[in-house]
């Protein structure tokens, strides 16, 4: 299974819960009017962000493959995360994901 199908089931299963917005982070760079225009969060953002009620919390997802490798971006976003109180994990399945979600709503940070 490829990265985006796994992160497409996971917004499908995740996007059932009452307590959880949960938005895909679109990232890259497009050329506009002859300039390099960067989108999205930030070099390294998460797949998936969100906010978990009912305090707000930030809620991020890296998506990966069972082999996928997390890049140095990543890790440091996903550490930015939780140092600022937020969740953020690495997920390879709709279980981890729910997983995520659980030790999220238990207040862990990862």
């Amino acid at each position: 299974m490829n990265e985006a199908t796994i992160q497409t089931a996971i917004r499908l299963a995740l996007g059932r819960e009452p307590d959880l917005a949960l938005w895909r982070n679109e990232t890259g760079v497009a050329v506009h009017n002859a300039r390099r225009v960067r989108y999205g969060l930030c070099v390294g953002s998460a797949d998936l962000v969100g906010i978990l009620a009912p305090a707000g919390r930030f809620f991020a997802l890296e998506v990966k493959t069972a082999t996928g490798r997390v890049s140095p971006d990543q890790v440091r976003f996903l550490q930015l995360v939780r140092n600022r109180g937020g969740f953020a994990a690495v997920v390879r399945s709709v279980d981890d994901a729910r997983a995520a979600l659980e030790r999220a709503r238990m207040g862990e940070n990862e």
